[in-house]
């Protein structure tokens, strides 16, 4: 029997993930009767954690759904803000180390792994956590024991917490967490970190935060300027309104 023909458009948000041939308008494919749709959507290189719905001449299905000849699919993505079945709270791999931070600065719960521990761990660290796998690691994206993950589109930081931000919309708390281990942070007198602190550091500032888990002490030293205007811009941005479509970085 021959195998099924279907044509498949997918959104042009999803184009990054695409060969240029498939790009504009629709094209065909021929499956083996037997893969759900999931599965070619895969194949053709679209992690389904940037998916938001599968329509099937026009219907909403779901990713199990087997093709059969003939049937026009539209691949559409994923609608910011993304709900969640629970809090945000994220897990970035290795190579995300600096968008962790910034996470963390912002008051979001974000776990990091700063040793390359292979994807079979991280995916099942996201499914015991019930943590949003954060990666541009496509194959670990795929893997099915993650409980939620997603695509992150840029190489540059910036662009990276605009991004992670406008598609989940987690709670903002700034300063409350600490950037080395993302532990909660408390305020804490001058004269209980005195053997921590080097004499230049006490005789020029007076406040001070540290870490209940790790025990990092912080204050408002050099980097602070940078630091407020990352924060003063991702509250600003939170404040706006989010469109139907959101420019994402190629």
């Amino acid at each position: 029997m021959d195998r099924p023909e279907i044509s498949l458009e997918f959104a042009p948000d999803l184009h990054v993930f695409v060969p240029a041939a498939r790009r504009a308008g629709s094209s065909t494919v021929r499956t083996d009767g037997s893969s759900s749709l999931g599965h070619v959507v895969e194949s053709l290189g679209v992690p389904l954690t940037e998916v938001g719905t599968l329509l099937v001449d026009g219907r909403p299905t779901g990713p199990g759904h087997v093709p059969a000849d003939r049937e026009q699919i539209s691949v559409l993505g994923v609608a910011r803000p993304q709900r969640l079945p629970g809090p945000a709270r994220f897990l970035l791999d290795v190579h995300l180390g600096t968008l962790a931070r910034r996470l963390r600065l912002l008051g979001v719960d974000a776990a990091y792994e700063n040793l390359d521990i292979g994807d079979p761990a991280l995916a099942a660290r996201s499914a015991a956590e019930q943590r949003v796998m954060l990666s541009r690691d496509r194959g670990l994206l795929r893997r099915r024991e993650i409980w939620a993950g997603a695509y992150v589109y840029s190489h540059r930081p910036d662009e990276q917490l605009k991004d992670v931000l406008s598609r989940f919309a987690p709670p903002l708390a700034p300063w409350t967490r600490c950037t080395a281990c993302n532990g909660g942070l408390r305020a804490a007198d001058k004269e209980s970190l005195h053997d921590r602190l080097h004499d230049g550091t006490q005789r020029s500032f007076d406040v001070y935060a540290q870490c209940e888990d790790c025990g990092q002490v912080y204050w408002r030293g050099a980097h602070h300027a940078h630091l407020e205007a990352i924060v003063a811009e991702a509250l600003r941005d939170q404040l706006r309104p989010v469109g139907p479509a959101v420019e994402r970085p190629r």
